[in-house]
């Protein structure tokens, strides 16, 4: 089953998300009645949508600006000309990438939010209210940020690369101390030839019981 981003429904009219949150107003969102376009400005929209630049975009905007209708013009600026942009209230929108999949945007973009600072989201979806109809949720919540590198507990070859890498560079700090505490030794033997070049050894102190 395939799964398309920047998609979904407010009520029963077919929407296409241009913005998952207005600039400054996070509660509100800005989006296209798909319905409502001809043929030729429908078609040059959903081309893009479906297209790799549509689907990895955060935005389905910043893929509208660089995606043409088929008489060369930007996609973005003829909906803003013909004043098919409407603002509308996030939680009025569910979206749909799937026919079987549904997500409220403003609960979507809640955890989109999180997931940028982290995946604590993760936790939060599994306590999201099945009885909202969201199906799903961390799996359209990870589709639907587009591509990431995968996520999860580190296996014993990732752990034994990591154990690898930090003994590495504790080598080359020490090697690092070494070099210079000979340095230091050596031109202190210079400033002062009666000066070992030995590290004095720490005297053992006498615990009196």
């Amino acid at each position: 089953m395939s799964f398309i981003r920047h998609v979904g429904k407010v009520g029963d009219r077919k929407v296409a998300i241009i913005f998952r949150e207005v600039p400054g107003e996070s509660h509100m969102c800005l989006i296209v009645y798909t319905e409502l376009l001809n043929r030729h400005l429908h078609d040059a929209l959903m081309n893009c949508i479906e297209s790799d630049i549509g689907q990895s975009s955060e935005n389905l905007a910043d893929a509208l600006h660089r995606s043409y209708t088929q008489d060369g013009k930007i996609i973005l600026h003829v909906l803003h000309n013909e004043n098919l942009l409407k603002k509308i209230q996030t939680e009025l929108v569910v979206m749909t990438p799937t026919p079987t999949t549904k997500i409220k945007l403003n609960e979507l973009n809640k955890i989109l939010d999180e997931m940028k600072q982290g995946e604590e989201a993760v936790r939060r979806l599994a306590e999201l209210d099945a009885s909202q109809g969201l199906q799903d949720p961390a799996d359209v919540a990870r589709r639907m940020r587009g591509p990431t590198p995968q996520s999860g507990a580190l296996d014993d070859a990732s752990l034994a690369q990591q154990r690898l890498e930090q003994a590495e560079k504790m080598e080359r700090e020490a090697n690092g101390l070494i070099a210079e505490a000979k340095r230091l030794r050596d031109e202190a033997s210079s400033l002062n030839p009666t000066v070992s070049k030995k590290p004095a050894k720490a005297k053992k102190v006498k615990h009196v019981a």
